[in-house]
């Protein structure tokens, strides 16, 4: 699990036919949902332009297809997905996953034009906004956590003493919010993880969730949180705008007691 890494070292190009490739396309394409499809593949194209976009990632099949025991796994640059057949019990997309866009150039510019993911940090920066001023204080932190592989998205299993500011700490009102914005994060993506990725969020405790906003990596300094994340003891997403956009996404059904 990275922002840029091979499961396996053949490339697309390389080892498909164009019906194979076709084929991969399409499950891609039914990852996601209707409305967001052609944003997502906006993203995905732009990146070595060369066979349609996505020549360049690799491809790899765990199991035995045919049967609830495999995995379909894309990964490239900015992209890491996920399609299996339960064969993962209680993982939300089949295990954590990553998608990240530099759509004017490595360094954006602080309103991120054109990048398809922009949206979710605006809806997530309407929740620091309807916080109070005590509130924004014990939310907004100095730096993020580092991008280190796999252990971005490593879960604590904790309620407490998470980074940010507990649900458990909203008013009503905002807890709502928070929870409308999780819907939104998860809009991209097909129905059924949708309703998964809900399902686990909600099974986990919704009031054991913290919300945390990162001043120190600001692109233009204008208050406008390119950095943040929301996290519980089952779930993490962690969104990092600075310089582009990266975000990491893990959520799995709560442990037994």
């Amino acid at each position: 699990m990275d922002n840029k890494w091979h499961t396996t070292p053949q490339k697309i190009r390389d080892v498909l036919k164009p019906d194979q490739k076709d084929l991969v396309r399409q499950i891609f394409d039914k990852l996601h949902c209707d409305e967001y499809k052609s944003e997502v593949w906006r993203q995905f194209d732009q990146y070595n332009k060369g066979d349609g976009g996505f020549g360049s990632a690799s491809i790899a099949i765990f199991g035995q297809p045919g049967t609830n025991q495999f995995e379909f796994v894309l990964t490239g640059r900015h992209c890491t997905r996920r399609c299996n057949g339960d064969s993962e019990k209680g993982a939300a997309f089949g295990g954590p996953i990553f998608y990240g866009y530099a759509a004017q150039g490595f360094n954006e510019k602080p309103t991120h034009p054109g990048n398809a993911y922009w949206f979710q940090a605006q809806r997530a920066n309407e929740v620091f906004q309807a916080l109070d001023g005590k509130q924004r204080e014990t939310t907004l932190l100095g730096e993020s956590r580092d991008e280190d592989g796999s252990d971005t998205v490593k879960l604590t299993g904790k309620t407490q003493g998470l980074e940010g500011i507990s649900v458990a700490d909203l008013r009503a009102d905002q807890k709502d919010l928070v929870k409308t914005v999780l819907a939104d994060l998860l809009k991209p993506f097909r129905q059924s993880e949708r309703e998964e990725s809900m399902k686990y969020i909600e099974a986990g405790g919704f009031d054991s969730l913290h919300t945390a906003f990162f001043k120190n990596q600001d692109v233009g300094k204008h208050g406008v949180w390119d950095v943040w994340q929301i996290e519980g003891p089952n779930m993490v997403w962690f969104f990092r705008g600075d310089p582009h956009v990266h975000c990491w996404a893990h959520i799995r059904e709560p442990k037994a007691a």
